[in-house]
């Protein structure tokens, strides 16, 4: 079965452009399939695809693996090094304590430790208070370099027990359960992330050979992370995808999962969303992939994703995006 990916909020593509002169922006959002006047759209989003052809061009760019990110770039190669001084430890409990001093090493931002408490371990994520001050994007990308590494080091998926930030909730919150497998926090005295510790004490399973291919994906594989079974909204998400162009009801999801229809909405509430919601974001991110990766006319996407005819999917579109589908289907 195919994963339905989430498609990435604007904020976060000019989170990374904000580094580059405003040319440079305009020629890099074009090269990467996005309409630079999607850039000035709050609620625009673009395909997992194009953010991440957005992010090599742009690390090439400005030399800068976390392009424009911490107070001093990350040189292409950093990525590289960190994994090669990481393949001999021999757990992942030293891996991730020689991760924390190869950023000790080269930023003087933050310190990432990584410790055991009762059943857990944890990496935070701690703020220099005598150095330059870190970006929400800054700490939520640390935190999933770390998390998208640690899983790759053992190969196995690590789901997290938690995830906390120490910065108030976002409008966008949440476009976090789509990076983050596990419950998300926002408020915290800490940022950091939670697993079960019997992961630390799993051995290093990749070797030399394997990283070619893990820093040729780069950044997918350790920014978007398939770990769809870890939440309700996620077998939602997919469930409502497979039911397109039909409108499944929350009672036919509910008996899908096996809950009775108020479980299911408790579920969703503590996950931070609605049932509805899911049904607009899943239609709306068909929708942008179909309309950036096809030539699809309107019409069929529209009736694919569940509307019987083009007006509504327009004013549905617009009030999702904040920008028409023809929009989208501009590009250089």
């Amino acid at each position: 079965m195919n994963l339905l990916s989430a498609t990435v909020p604007i904020s976060v593509v000019n989170g990374f452009l904000s580094g580059a002169d405003r040319n440079a922006m305009a020629r890099l959002a074009e090269r990467s399939g996005i309409p630079h006047e999607l850039l000035r759209q709050p609620a625009a989003r673009v395909t997992q695809e194009q953010f991440s052809t957005l992010y090599r061009l742009l690390a090439m760019e400005l030399d800068d693996e976390m392009p424009g990110i911490f107070s001093r770039p990350l040189r292409n190669g950093t990525l590289k090094y960190l994994c090669l001084s990481l393949l001999d430890a021999p757990k992942l409990e030293i891996a991730l304590h020689r991760f924390g001093q190869f950023f000790h090493l080269v930023l003087d931002d933050f310190r990432l430790q990584s410790q055991r408490e009762g059943a857990l371990g944890h990496v935070r994520m701690d703020a220099n208070p005598h150095g330059p001050a870190v970006s929400m994007l800054g700490r939520e990308l640390m935190l999933k370099l770390v998390h998208g590494v640690a899983s790759w080091l053992i190969a196995q998926k690590i789901p997290l027990a938690e995830v906390d930030f120490d910065f108030p909730r976002p409008p966008q919150a949440n476009d976090h359960l789509y990076l983050f497998p596990g419950p998300v926090r926002f408020g915290c005295e800490t940022t950091r992330i939670g697993f079960d510790a019997a992961y630390l004490d799993m051995p290093i399973r990749q070797r030399k050979p394997d990283l070619k291919k893990f820093l040729s994906r780069a950044p997918e594989d350790w920014i978007f992370v398939s770990f769809a079974e870890q939440l309700v909204c996620h077998r939602v998400r997919q469930y409502v995808a497979e039911c397109l162009p039909g409108a499944p009801t929350i009672d036919a999801v509910a008996q899908n999962l096996h809950y009775s229809v108020r479980t299911l909405c408790r579920r969703l509430a503590a996950e931070g969303t609605t049932f509805q919601a899911i049904k607009d974001e899943v239609r709306r991110d068909i929708a942008i992939q179909r309309l950036t990766r096809s030539g699809d006319a309107i019409a069929e996407i529209a009736y694919d994703v569940g509307f019987d005819n083009s007006t509504a999917f327009h004013r549905a579109f617009r009030h999702w995006t904040g920008s028409t589908p023809n929009t989208y289907r501009r590009t250089a």
